[in-house]
């Protein structure tokens, strides 16, 4: 494990029916999804490459320098560890075949959801990250936030509800 890679929970297995709040973060933090371009092309392609790999995107906001998700594995055989780094190597692959430029940090953090009462908190938390950031005034103005389960009212619900 690189030194600048975050580690894993010691001994706890990232296999099974569980929930995720992820943040990947971009290579040295540059701002690639600055470019309309490149952030609505990943951020088109994040539902379907979740589920298409048995995870589900309960929310998902992708910065310019940042992606978070919180996402719900849909089988007791989901592998976390192995997801996010297929995920990494995919769009990693793709991005530097057109840039020339590596796209993400090593590594990832993570926080494992115990019970339903935190992902609406989550879910919040999601969705203000470009409202803190100044790059939009109001939940759902942002075109790189979204789900690949619900719309944006229902988000505006969770949200609304921990307000």
């Amino acid at each position: 494990m690189s030194p600048n890679t975050p580690p894993r929970v010691r001994g706890f297995d990232y296999r099974g029916a569980r929930r995720y709040f992820v943040t990947v973060c971009t290579h040295r933090r540059q701002p690639w999804f600055a470019d309309r371009r490149q952030a609505s092309t990943l951020a088109e392609q994040l539902p379907p490459f979740f589920e298409s790999r048995g995870f589900v995107v309960l929310a998902y906001c992708l910065m310019p320098d940042h992606l978070h998700a919180l996402v719900e594995a849909q089988s007791e055989q989901s592998d976390f560890q192995a997801f996010v780094k297929r995920f990494k190597q995919t769009t990693g692959f793709r991005h530097r075949q057109l840039t020339r430029n590596a796209l993400w940090q090593p590594g990832f953090h993570e926080r494992v959801l115990r019970n339903d009462e935190a992902s609406p908190a989550v879910v919040r938390y999601i969705l203000e990250n470009p409202v803190r950031a100044g790059l939009a005034k109001q939940i759902g103005e942002y075109p790189f936030a979204g789900s690949g389960v619900y719309d944006l009212a229902s988000l505006r619900t969770a949200w609304e509800e921990q307000a």
